[in-house]
């Protein structure tokens, strides 16, 4: 087996092995009640109110399903009540979607029987709770769950970050590619007004924007000619497979739209989904005018880097294609060469609109 190869493999193996376990846990803990019985929703409501949790109820199975990967949970708390085997169909419908493969879901029952424990553990639970007797012993055991699953996913996370740091590294022309982005994203984003929770998730998708790229055969990755149409199909489903890697960290999840979007055009050309406009949210447009800056001047196997002026007039370019978000590249611009250079260079690309053409195909 080719070393390359062989290492893919093994940052592979890490990332299922790791992915067994869980993400990072940094924010309040968001918690779905699952019940049939209003009282019962009404009571934890109650319970928890002055906790600190973000509480969500629900008496549906579907709308437990649907709730998931939208509120990015940290727990479940199925209630189950007769008939009894209902409670553990949702929990293994829960847990077959790989979204909430590392979220914990607790079944609560009363008097569980050896057959009930058995059940739950082919369903998936992650353990089950017998009705309690006071609030504090419910609160305990809860704070319990959450904390072991934060000092997991805290250590798990840190691993997957250095993992997309390795793939990086096997890439001669990528090598600092994610840390540039990482620095100039918040800078970029400091210039727009952005908070710090929002400087984060620049920061975060700097380092994670490309990890999908573990799934993209060594063959194609690195090869040195043109890509056929074929490998550009594969290389095109990188944000898809890095937001499946990414989805189930919580920590992660607010890095999700730009790690899947930020190959997306405003006029809808980009991929993997095609979106238009104001359906790409903005903070993974702010992200693909760095990553694009980057790229452009950045040394690639079938060409040299570009200068920076060279590579904003492509981006200005792009900008009247319909491609990127001319205010966001204005403003990029400005930032980077100063708004007197920004203006005259677009005044310039407005006057000569193919001057760098065979620059366009960058990434």
């Amino acid at each position: 087996m080719h070393p390359s190869a062989r290492a893919h493999r093994v940052y592979y193996g890490l990332f299922v092995i790791i992915c067994q376990y869980g993400g990072f846990h940094t924010m309040a803990a968001t918690i779905l009640f699952v019940s049939p019985d209003p009282f019962y929703r009404a009571m934890w409501e109650g319970l928890l109110s002055d906790q600190g949790y973000k509480l969500f109820t629900t008496g549906g199975a579907e709308a437990a399903f649907l709730a998931c990967p939208e509120l990015l949970l940290d727990l479940v708390v199925v209630h189950i009540l007769l008939p009894a085997d209902h409670g553990f169909e949702v929990c293994r419908r829960l847990k077959a979607d790989p979204r909430n493969r590392l979220m914990p879901v607790v079944l609560l029952m009363e008097s569980p029987g050896a057959e009930d424990f058995s059940l739950a553990r082919k369903s998936g639970a992650s353990e089950v709770w017998e009705q309690f007797h006071t609030r504090e012993e419910l609160l305990l055991r809860m704070r319990s769950i959450l904390e072991l699953k934060s000092d997991l996913d805290q250590q798990a996370a840190e691993v997957i970050i250095s993992i997309a740091r390795i793939i990086e590294s096997r890439n001669p022309y990528a090598r600092g590619h994610s840390e540039r982005l990482s620095n100039f994203a918040v800078r970029f984003g400091k210039s727009l007004g952005f908070r710090e929770d929002d400087l984060e998730v620049l920061r975060l998708a700097g380092l994670l924007h490309d990890i999908g790229n573990i799934a993209i055969p060594d063959a194609i990755l690195f090869k040195s000619g043109p890509l056929n149409r074929e490998d550009i199909r594969v290389v095109e489903r990188h944000p898809a497979e890095g937001e499946r890697i990414c989805a189930p960290f919580r920590s992660f999840r607010h890095a999700l739209p730009i790690i899947r979007y930020h190959h997306e055009r405003m006029d809808g050309s980009g991929y993997p989904d095609g979106l238009k406009g104001d359906h790409i949210p903005l903070i993974a447009k702010i992200f693909q005018v760095v990553d694009i800056c980057d790229a452009l001047t950045s040394d690639r196997p079938q060409r040299r880097g570009l200068p920076l002026p060279a590579a904003l007039t492509v981006m200005y370019e792009e900008a009247e294609m319909g491609w990127l978000d001319p205010e966001l590249v204005s403003h990029f611009a400005s930032l980077v060469i100063g708004a007197d250079h920004a203006m005259a260079l677009a005044r310039s690309c407005r006057s000569f609109p193919a001057q760098t053409g065979q620059w366009l195909k960058h990434s």
